[in-house]
């Protein structure tokens, strides 16, 4: 039979290590946790300069997309047309389902189906991704329907020439809607991305001139030419 004391004794290291031991398990769960949590994040990084968008799955990238920002320059001033600069997030989409080219006004289908580039037209279409700001230089976005939009000026894609929103090929930005959930993170930056050399090579990439090709860029190497 055991001493009184040694058993108290014993008793006594146990329960002080208990919490130590807690603490250690739940620093493993929520390491845990944040690791699952970030293998799962999603975000867009539009670059103006370099007039493109990717979208990143778990950290890398995975498609490339031509856009469109604002032809009157950066900011997020109310009724200024210009396209914010900073952190925002998706806080809503629109349009799931319609046909490439269904025409939009104020958010509502309207029935109307455009072609690519048809003549004095430039509306919203086919999907729009609602955006509101996540810091201070991103305040007034959402106030100001900034969007990720579909546009049928598609021959004005790679340079700037919207209001304010960041425009997208109608086949592009329904890759994009269906990739993304709400609350996924965008990253509006002046400057060129931080992209691998791969990424970077993709910026090349010509896509054939049908209507048949397929939504964005897949970031392969064996699609982009040599050039940049």
């Amino acid at each position: 039979m055991n001493h009184p004391s040694t058993s108290l004794a014993t008793t006594s290291r146990t329960r002080a290590a208990w919490p130590a031991a807690l603490i250690a398990l739940a620093a493993a769960l929520l390491c845990s946790n944040c690791a699952s949590h970030s293998k799962a994040a999603k975000e867009i990084r539009v670059s103006v300069r370099d007039q493109k968008a990717v979208l990143y799955e778990r950290g890398e990238p995975v498609r490339v997309y031509g856009i469109s920002t604002s032809k009157f320059g950066l900011g997020d001033s109310m009724n200024s047309c210009r396209t914010p600069i900073g952190k925002l997030r998706v806080v809503r989409k629109i349009g799931h389902g319609m046909p490439p080219g269904m025409v939009f006004k104020h958010r509502h289908a309207t029935g109307e189906i455009l072609a690519p580039d048809a003549p004095g037209r430039d509306p919203v279409v086919t999907r729009i991704l609602w955006l509101a700001g996540a810091d201070s230089n991103t305040r007034n976005t959402q106030r100001r329907c900034i969007y990720i939009h579909g546009t049928p000026e598609e021959r004005n894609i790679g340079r700037p020439a919207s209001y304010g929103c960041v425009r997208m090929r109608s086949m592009d930005v329904i890759d994009l809607f269906n990739r993304t959930p709400v609350g996924t993170p965008v990253i509006i930056e002046k400057n060129g991305l931080p992209l691998e050399a791969k990424l970077m090579r993709a910026y090349a990439y010509k896509a054939p001139s049908r209507p048949d090709r397929s939504p964005g860029t897949p970031i392969k190497a064996d699609t982009a030419v040599a050039t940049r």
